[in-house]
C-alpha cells in the first residue's frame, strides 16, 4: 500500500542535542539479555571516559540481569551504529566518536541470558 503525503512536514524534533543541557543521548543493547526489552538510553555528556561509562553507568544498569556479574569488559565485542567498533576505554566517548543518538551494541561471548535463552 502506497503512502502519500498531505502538506509539508514543518516540526522540530525534540530530541535535539541542544535540548539536553551539554548531555548527548546513548543508546546502548545488550544482545541476548531481552530482559532489557529495549535499549538503555542514557544522557552522558561527551566528554565521559568510556571506561568510567562502564564503570558508573552500565554497570549499574544492567546489574539486576544475573550475567550482570560475570561480564568481562575486556573480552565484550561491541558495534557502533552497526559497524564494528574497538572502544578504547582511556578516551571519552566524544573521541570515541560516540555522538548524540549513537547505538551501541555490547556483546559478551559465552553470556547468552537466563540459561542461554537470550534473555
Amino acid at each position: 500500500m502506497s503512502v502519500i503525503a498531505i502538506g509539508n512536514y514543518s516540526a522540530e524534533p525534540l530530541d535535539l542535542q541542544r535540548n539536553f543541557h551539554g548531555a548527548q543521548l546513548v543508546y546502548l543493547c545488550w544482545e541476548n539479555h531481552l530482559l532489557f526489552c529495549a535499549p538503555f538510553t542514557f544522557p552522558l555528556p561527551a566528554q565521559m571516559g568510556f571506561g568510567d561509562f562502564l564503570t558508573q553507568v552500565l554497570t549499574p544498569a544492567i546489574s539486576q540481569h544475573p550475567d550482570a556479574a560475570s561480564v568481562d569488559f575486556s573480552a565484550a565485542r561491541w558495534r557502533l551504529n552497526d559497524a564494528p567498533f574497538t572502544p578504547d576505554n582511556t578516551l571519552s566517548l566524544g573521541d570515541n566518536g560516540i555522538t548524540h543518538k549513537s547505538l551501541l551494541h555490547l556483546s559478551t561471548p559465552g553470556l547468552n541470558g537466563l540459561a542461554g535463552s537470550g534473555n
